[in-house]
């Protein structure tokens, strides 16, 4: 169909209007935007803060990172959890977010612990993709290089040689924070991303903003927070926080 309107707005001379402009940003950066991502190993910072972000997540052991939606958090650190593999520098990567929905109660959902988790990690499998392709993602999955687990089955482990990443942490109380953060092994990297604005607990339940305040007291801890000035979505997702 629009093949066929491009051919009879030309044959009137009238102007092709486009539906979804290109808006001039990509986070592999111009020259490999058009790239097999499969191949892309490195992104860009889009600004200063992202820049900050990567800068704290290369040189220390953990850092977390505070922000609104769209501000590149998640992206930002399975890319770097992804350049650490593909150097040699972990053995594998752990990630982990909280099994907790958005405002609505999906019921029971059919299938083995894999299938009844999967709608809750698909923002991290699509961000694994992304960066290293289908087909290397499940295999690297079938042979334990990558593992995606749900908070409540993180007690009790020690994560050694390995760049954890733990999403939207906003959702998990301070007791929850409190013990993911003591997974931290020997020769680990851990990044801990959320929004605490953006919390499905209940009133005053989230820990992420009073534990991003204790940690930052300390010199070995990194706490970086990005801005709506820092979102790579569509231009309107930054306008609408600021009334939102």
């Amino acid at each position: 169909m629009a093949k066929r309107a491009t051919r009879v707005a030309a044959s009137k001379n009238e102007p092709v209007v486009t539906l979804y402009p290109d808006q001039g940003w990509s986070p592999l950066g111009e020259e490999e935007q058009h790239r097999d991502q499969s191949y892309v190993r490195k992104v860009r910072p889009q600004g200063e803060n992202q820049r900050r972000l990567l800068s704290a997540i290369s040189e220390g052991n953990l850092t977390v990172a505070l922000g609104p939606a769209g501000t590149g958090k998640t992206y930002l650190a399975i890319s770097a959890a992804v350049e650490a593999f593909e150097e040699g520098r972990v053995a594998r990567i752990m990630l982990s977010r909280p099994a907790v929905e958005a405002g609505e109660s999906l019921g029971f959902l059919p299938g083995d612990l894999q299938e009844k988790l999967a709608p809750y990690l698909r923002p991290l499998y699509d961000a694994l993709s992304d960066r290293l392709g289908g087909k290397r993602l499940r295999a690297l999955l079938a042979d334990g290089s990558i593992e995606i687990a749900p908070i409540a089955y993180m007690r009790g482990r020690t994560l050694n040689n390995a760049f954890i990443v733990i999403d939207e942490a906003q959702n998990c109380t301070y007791g929850q924070i409190k013990m993911l953060l003591t997974r931290l092994g020997w020769h680990s990297t851990m990044v801990l991303t959320g929004d605490p604005d953006q919390s499905d607990l209940l009133p005053g339940m989230s820990g992420l903003a009073d534990i991003a305040a204790r940690l930052s007291t300390l010199d070995d801890v990194a706490v970086v927070h990005l801005t709506d000035k820092d979102i790579v979505r569509h231009p309107l997702v930054a306008s609408m926080l600021t009334v939102l």
